[in-house]
């Protein structure tokens, strides 16, 4: 099962900063446990939703070239406040640095303008194939469905 939880991607610039939205709804299945009278998004839902936003803008600063982008590393993780449902996350991500296989971002999450949540995000991106020359279709097959997913995202 795959959790998208960033709901619209509102800017982008390649290389360096995006922005998105996660509309947190009350329909949603892990609130009637999280909790059952005073539901807020799980804390390690909302550093998902940082880290699915700092892999977006990973994926279209390099075209793509990465079917797999994935969170090695969150450090100084700071929660200030709860998102409840009727509640929209605000999500910004930054590059910081990049090395061989690895990006570094400062990622922060906000509602109605204060801060939620913020992290310093290792994110690591390869390919499939970079250990199993036979799984190079494999590897086009998710990157042709995430260029699908980002339209839909990101609608400009």
């Amino acid at each position: 099962m795959y959790f998208s939880l960033i709901d619209k991607i509102t800017s982008i610039e390649p290389g360096k900063r995006i922005t998105a939205t996660k509309a947190l709804s009350l329909a949603e299945e892990y609130l009637q446990e999280h909790f059952p009278n005073f539901p807020v998004m799980p804390g390690v839902l909302m550093l998902e939703a940082l880290t699915q936003t700092s892999a977006w803008l990973i994926r279209v600063s390099e075209d793509f070239a990465h079917s797999i982008v994935v969170l090695k590393e969150a450090k100084n993780v700071k929660y200030a406040r709860f998102v409840q449902p009727g509640q929209t996350l605000a999500i910004e991500a930054e590059i910081l640095q990049e090395s061989e296989g690895l990006v570094t971002l400062k990622a922060e999450g906000n509602v109605d303008g204060q801060n939620n949540l913020k992290a310093k995000l290792t994110l690591c991106r390869c390919n499939l194939a970079d250990t199993d020359p036979y799984r190079t279709q494999t590897d086009q097959k998710i990157i042709a469905d995430l260029r699908s997913r980002f339209k839909i995202l990101y609608n400009k």
